[in-house]
């Protein structure tokens, strides 16, 4: 081998090197929690967000998926994504509650009139971006994307609630919110929080009675098992929002910033109808397993409390919230 072909080789394997080193310098690989397991609503938004943002990137921006709460509860990813520690997070609005009180405004009872309405809600661009500028006003650390669906919620327990009566003295686990500490006392319920990793023991050893979720995580977590009877109350919607870390926001050039806002827009395109979609397929399954889906729900007394509460919840909540519980209503 003579002298210049030796030469001419190192120096492609140098640029080759040195290309390769950029190459992984520039390539970012980001951290997505939630809570839920991987088959969940959640699963198919960070799907669909994680691909669209390598699609949009060319592969130089990527996710890392760390699903049923592997780096914690709603409320410590939540904390987690302000300082820095977890890159994306999606939980839900109202256990982020926890850092933007008035996002509790989505947990009010019977504002959202079925699966259609509630799918139009959270796809709506002026929904969208005063709930981006609620949590803009408080929270710290983080930046809010877009938000999901995991369905509407349903009371489950061993006993059959037809009606506002029989959930009287009941010890009912809820999200940790202003909004529910208010209306299911109303109701004549005992309240008790817990993270949801506790709900299924808690079930089964009777620290708590009745718990409330959708079909699908009511399914993939085998509540069933231990409260066999869901009683179909629609009351509240089980939204979900998607937040991204100041940290790496601020690290993103403009570009960068499009392609991750772009990707969640996509996700917010299709999540929402997925999230309802799973839901109908979850109640058959249940159904299949000998779950008793109880349809015949008198939800005229709750609703004839809850309804006077929502204005009067919503004003002490905040203005922000005042104005996306007139948007939610508006939305046709």
């Amino acid at each position: 081998m003579s002298r210049t072909t030796s030469f001419i080789r190192m120096t492609v394997l140098s640029l080759g090197v040195a290309l390769a080193g950029v190459a992984t310098a520039q390539t970012k690989q980001f951290s997505f929690a939630y809570d839920q397991p991987k088959t969940s609503a959640y699963g198919f938004g960070a799907d669909v967000f994680g691909k669209r943002l390598s699609e949009l990137s060319k592969g130089t921006l990527s996710t890392n998926q760390y699903a049923g709460a592997q780096l914690g509860s709603e409320a410590q990813t939540l904390q987690k994504v302000q300082t820095g520690d977890i890159d994306f997070v999606l939980v839900s609005t109202a256990n982020s509650s926890t850092i933007q009180p008035e996002s509790g405004v989505f947990s009010l009872h019977f504002i959202f009139r079925g699966p259609e309405h509630a799918v139009k809600v959270l796809t709506d661009p002026q929904v969208i971006t005063a709930m981006r500028d609620m949590y803009a006003s408080k929270v710290k650390g983080a930046h809010m994307l877009t938000l999901g669906s995991q369905g509407l919620r349903n009371l489950y327990c061993k006993k059959e609630i037809r009606n506002v009566a029989d959930i009287k003295n009941v010890k009912v686990r809820v999200q940790a919110t202003v909004t529910e500490d208010t209306l299911f006392p109303a109701y004549g319920a005992q309240i008790v929080h817990m993270p949801f990793g506790e709900v299924y023991t808690s079930l089964q050893t009777g620290v708590v009675e009745c718990a409330e979720n959708g079909y699908t995580v009511y399914m993939i977590n085998k509540h069933y098992e231990v409260a066999p009877i869901m009683s179909v109350t629609e009351h509240e919607a089980n939204n979900s929002v998607l937040f991204v870390s100041d940290k790496v926001w601020a690290s993103l050039t403009d570009e960068q910033k499009k392609w991750v806002q772009q990707a969640a827009d996509d996700m917010n395109k299709v999540q929402p109808a997925k999230a309802f979609e799973m839901e109908k397929e979850s109640r058959a399954r249940l159904e299949k397993l000998g779950v008793k889906i109880l349809t015949a729900v008198d939800k005229s007394g709750f609703e004839s409390i809850s309804k006077p509460i929502q204005d009067k919840l919503a004003r002490d909540l905040g203005p922000n919230a005042v104005k996306i519980l007139d948007l939610v209503r508006n939305v046709k």
